[in-house]
């Protein structure tokens, strides 16, 4: 029988992502949506800090284990933004396209066009639990002109992966899971999992 997990997160791609890195070790991830639970406020200028508010919250309303994530494209010409508020760089109503049509127009004039995504995880078995996991890791690559690739979401039809050659959006779901950012926080969170035991 599997373990319920709640996610911290309503974004479709973010539920996709976890549930298939999740469900070969026995975690059925149910998205927050389905006990109705609204969005936490992130109100932290850390990932991290907004992980644990996310998964704190969510553990409070429906009383069991929660994984939240908190992740973002930093880019190093602009002073690693849009960071914390990638989801919503272009404004709180904006859209994925609203956010990389602003992105390519704040790197127009730059040489230097490195970036990393971030992904902190926060797992907390109760929503007082003193002894959360957490994870923080990153993906390197670059930011591009225009869009390649019809897989993943957010920014990676222009984040590069330069050994590569390709996008994150041109990378099929198996192969993206194994390099991204949230791929790999996954992995060590289960290796702390597994040593907690």
């Amino acid at each position: 029988m599997s373990q319920k997990i709640i996610l911290a997160s309503n974004n479709l791609g973010k539920i996709r992502e976890f549930s298939e890195l999740l469900a070969p070790l026995g975690f059925e991830v149910v998205p927050q949506s389905q006990f109705k639970i609204e969005a936490a406020d992130e109100p932290f200028t850390t990932f991290v800090e907004n992980a644990l508010a996310k998964a704190r919250h969510v553990s409070t309303v429906c009383g069991l284990p929660a994984l939240a994530d908190d992740s973002g494209i930093c880019v190093h010409a602009l002073g690693n933004e849009p960071g914390v508020i990638s989801a919503r760089y272009a404004g709180p109503e904006c859209n994925d396209a609203a956010n990389n049509q602003k992105l390519i127009a704040q790197l127009q004039n730059q040489q230097n066009r490195a970036a990393h995504y971030v992904c902190a995880l926060a797992l907390i078995q109760s929503a007082h639990d003193p002894e959360p996991l957490i994870v923080q890791t990153r993906w390197h690559g670059e930011i591009i002109d225009s869009p390649r690739g019809s897989y993943g979401f957010g920014y990676d039809p222009y984040f590069l992966i330069k050994e590569l050659g390709k996008t994150a959006a041109e990378l099929e779901p198996a192969q993206k899971n194994k390099m991204s950012h949230r791929g790999q926080a996954l992995r060590e969170l289960i290796t702390q999992l597994n040593t907690r035991a």
